[in-house]
């Protein structure tokens, strides 16, 4: 199965991250002093059933969407969403392969967090933390998408297509151009551009380029949904909704994962939450 990969993916991403940082499983919140604050921590009790789960589903998903039927009768135009009638038909290529490309930007993340990790900025307990966070949460949003998608809400816009080469691919089309909701480029896409923003925001709050990151982050991602509807593969519903997957899954996997909370503007006081509790630590 093609996402098979994602298993093993994450499964080798969890052993890495153990491995290279096993002192990320202790409890003490009071950090030591002349050291880099951890901000994101790994537990094997919230961590491995995660890595499974999100192993799982993705593998899972892809099992049900390589089952689906192709769909002699598919419903008239009319019962599409008033805003997504007009995309019906629609189709272009080239604007589908360049929204594929666009998965080359999933390593900004990545790249910017090993940047962090070797200015010394971030610990590698971080680094290896976040990697697997990253890969948790596009392994669980893409066997979601996945899972949807199979429920065959509606056909892909170019099925709708009668001459040229959309009514060609919709007649070589396979059971999944039958599952269009929702948008998984547009849901991926979100999440790597959570993860981006969220790392450097953590790293670098007072950074005047902050909102810049956000802002191309976001916008990039938002690039890639609108080349899914141009390519005739989306509509509007289905990259809104992708979106609000992505980023909902990022965010609650981030937050899962937080370390600390500081309160004020120096180190000397914060809240320190995990899977025992929550304290209030001081250091003077």
């Amino acid at each position: 199965m093609r996402n098979l990969k994602w298993y093993f993916f994450v499964a080798l991403l969890a052993g890495a991250a153990y491995a290279q940082v096993p002192d990320t499983l202790a409890v003490d919140p009071v950090p030591e002093r002349n050291f880099i604050e951890r901000h994101y921590d790994l537990s094997l009790e919230r961590d491995l059933p995660l890595t499974f789960l999100s192993g799982f589903i993705s593998v899972y998903g892809d099992y049900r969407l390589h089952k689906m039927a192709v769909n002699t009768e598919m419903r008239d135009v009319s019962d599409l969403l008033p805003w997504d009638r007009p995309v019906a038909g629609r189709y272009c290529k080239a604007c589908a392969d360049v929204s594929t490309w666009s998965a080359a930007l999933g390593v900004a993340p990545l790249a910017l967090g090993a940047f962090s990790w070797y200015k010394g900025d971030a610990s590698g307990g971080d680094l290896a933390a976040y990697t697997l966070m990253l890969a948790q949460a596009l392994a669980l949003q893409n066997g979601v998408n996945l899972l949807v998608r199979t429920l065959s809400f509606w056909p892909r816009p170019y099925m709708y297509a009668t001459e040229g080469d959309g009514a060609e691919a919709a007649s070589a089309a396979e059971g999944e151009a039958y599952g269009s909701f929702y948008s998984g480029h547009a849901s991926a896409a979100f999440t790597i551009a959570v993860f981006t923003g969220e790392w450097f925001s953590e790293f670098y709050p007072n950074s005047r380029y902050k909102s810049l990151v956000w802002a191309t982050s976001l916008s990039l991602a938002s690039l890639v949904g609108v080349l899914r509807v141009a390519a005739g593969r989306h509509y509007p519903t289905d990259v809104a909704v992708g979106a609000l997957a992505g980023a909902g899954i990022s965010l609650a996997v981030i937050k899962i994962h937080k370390k600390s909370v500081r309160i004020g503007p120096v180190s000397l006081a914060g809240v320190w939450a995990g899977p025992e509790g929550a304290s209030l630590a001081f250091v003077f």
